[in-house]
């Protein structure tokens, strides 16, 4: 585990800080280290966290639903740092959505140093968990969530896309594994390997009744502790040293286990990278009578490191044949998987190049960070009112080395014919001068498509240009934009249409064009009273796009103002005519 402090984290808790409000559903836990949860190290077992973590979140869970709950599922659990013991773990959690019968909670683990008093954060989960049925076999409908401060606002919101990648996280693996898009496994190339059957685990655990949550069910803490148990065992027979867990996949519980039962936990190491294992747990529950019931099954990353806290290089993996050699190539596509989300989700938005390359295989990933990033943009707390013409407002945001635009105004349009019509990028050129041209490269799904947009430039022979030296003159820019639309998905939702770069293969920075790139763009759309909608557009201001808006920021020109006004009067217009779905499909 890194001891690298996360600046945008500390950032985050600033503002947690700064608008601390009471939340109903909010559970807080306390727990100093002793050594009988340390490891090896006298750090804090992984496996007692995971208790620690999914205690917490039932309690909050709970509180909102008002009857008794169990895990679903927990996402990717990331473990960046070390808690020694002595120190003290902090662990809050807070329903974000209920969604019907099942709701997101957020938990937040930090760790404090009390002769220090240093504070710093461990890691963060999202777990999702279901009502138990009535006694009369009904389902518990959950009361809606009501967000209370900004923050609170943007976990509601985001919330709905987390759950999307969830619903589709086991077909993106399969669509990889036919698609081919991994390589196969090839035994011939690891004959000096270890063997995977060299690492096999099994392990049986009786429940009894300590094991048990308040609802006489196996705790699902527990059972990820034991997990955690026999896929360090297996991870140790691999490397020969104490590997570290670094990252937990994505998993959802099938299935109760209760008192009684024999737990059935098998590991082995799936497939060894060059830093980095995985191994792949399964855990099983049997009565002395009777087939075994599949539980749980997780993956969980390892690394073993140095003396300087660095990941060492680890020997390859034989896989078994058949069943083997199936699971090493899934766990290649689970790589792959990962390092899209470390390098599409985590990725900085200072960091360059800004453009990620699309593929089918990380669309899902981009979507998800394109409408999440616009989301978060447009909750912050600290935009500036520059300017205002006519009631189009002009706001600005300052982040380090980092602008923001939002420009606002009301119109006299339904919210969902001025997202169809917002939606449609081909249209903008007839009412945005920024654009020149607009044409669909590629429709994803009813929500995502890829454009090439065209826009004049303001720069003359940018340095560095590759058609700088050959034209001198004012250079035409293009972009390849990513657009993601999502409609709302419960009350007070705006309607929202988030645009990011990307880079495609199929269109490469050509002769005569700067290559421009946007950070994030996009539109909300708010329905207000009397049928209207408050429209606001928001822009990173990346280098490209700078130039465009430094004279109506400095106040030496208004053309924010006539642009909006030019849109707005385009959706009077179209306020009456086709539909959404005729205006995606005209050629």
């Amino acid at each position: 585990m890194s001891s690298r402090v996360s600046g945008d984290l500390e950032e985050e808790e600033e503002e947690e800080q700064e608008e601390e409000s009471f939340n109903p559903t909010e559970v807080k836990m306390s727990q100093i280290v002793m050594p009988c949860h340390s490891n090896h190290r006298h750090e804090l077992s992984v496996g007692q966290l995971l208790k620690w973590i999914d205690c917490t979140a039932c309690l909050s869970a709970e509180r909102h639903a008002g009857s008794a709950c169990v895990t679903a599922s927990m996402d990717d659990i990331h473990f960046e740092h070390t808690i020694s013991v002595g120190q003290v773990v902090n662990i809050r959690a807070k329903v974000n959505r209920a969604f019907n019968t099942s709701m997101e909670v957020g938990i937040q683990v930090g760790c404090e140093d009390l002769f220090s008093d240093r504070h710093w954060r461990v890691c963060h989960a999202y777990a999702t968990f279901v009502t138990q049925r009535t006694n009369t076999g009904k389902k518990v409908t959950l009361k809606p969530i009501v967000p209370h401060t900004q923050r609170e606002q943007v976990e509601y919101s985001v919330a709905a896309e987390r759950r999307r990648v969830r619903m589709v996280h086991d077909d993106i693996i399969k669509d990889l594994l036919s698609s081919r898009s991994v390589q196969q496994a090839d035994s011939s190339a690891v004959s000096n390997a270890v063997a995977a059957v060299k690492t096999k685990v099994e392990s049986v655990e009786l429940v009894l009744p300590p094991h048990a949550n308040h609802q006489v069910n196996t705790f699902g803490g527990q059972i990820m502790a034991w997990m955690v148990n026999v896929a360090t065992i297996a991870a140790s027979r691999l490397c020969q040293a104490h590997p570290t867990l670094r990252t937990i996949d994505m998993f959802t519980f099938r299935g109760p286990s209760q008192v009684g039962d024999r737990l059935l936990l098998r590991a082995i190491v799936n497939n060894a990278f060059k830093n980095s294992m995985e191994v792949g747990v399964c855990a099983e529950a049997y009565q002395e009578e009777g087939p075994n019931r599949h539980i749980n099954s997780a993956f969980m990353t390892f690394e073993v490191l140095d003396d300087g806290g660095k990941p060492c290089t680890l020997p390859c993996i034989r896989p078994e044949p058949l069943e083997g050699e199936r699971r090493f190539e899934e766990a290649i596509a689970r790589n792959k998987i990962r390092l899209d989300r470390k390098y599409i989700i985590s990725r900085k938005q200072c960091e360059v190049p800004l453009s990620v390359p699309w593929d089918p295989t990380n669309q899902v990933y981009l979507s998800y960070n394109n409408v999440s990033a616009l989301k978060m943009l447009a909750a912050r707390s600290n935009w500036r009112l520059s300017s205002e013409e006519d009631k189009v407002r002009l706001y600005t945001l300052e982040q380090k080395s980092m602008l923001s635009i939002r420009v606002e105004s009301e119109v006299n349009v339904p919210a969902q014919r001025a997202f169809c019509l917002l939606a449609e990028l081909r249209n903008r050129p007839s009412w945005d001068t920024h654009y020149k041209e607009c044409a669909l490269i590629h429709r994803v799904d009813d929500d995502d498509f890829l454009y090439r947009v065209v826009t004049p430039s303001v720069r003359h022979g940018a340095v560095g240009s590759p058609t700088s030296a050959n034209l001198g003159g004012g250079i035409l820019q293009d972009f390849i934009l990513l657009a993601s639309t999502r409609k709302p998905c419960g009350s007070g939702d705006p309607y929202v249409i988030a645009l990011r770069s990307v880079s495609l293969p199929t269109n490469p920075p050509t002769e005569g064009f700067n290559r421009g790139e946007v950070l994030c763009a996009g539109f909300t759309i708010l329905e207000t009273k009397d049928n209207k909608s408050l429209i606001s557009y928001y822009n990173q201001a990346s280098p490209e796009v700078l130039p465009y808006i430094s004279t109506d920021i400095a106040g030496l020109s208004s053309s924010f103002y006539h642009t909006f006004c030019s849109c707005s009067q385009y959706l009077t217009r179209n306020r009456l005519q086709s539909t959404c779905e005729e205006a995606r499909t005209r050629p």
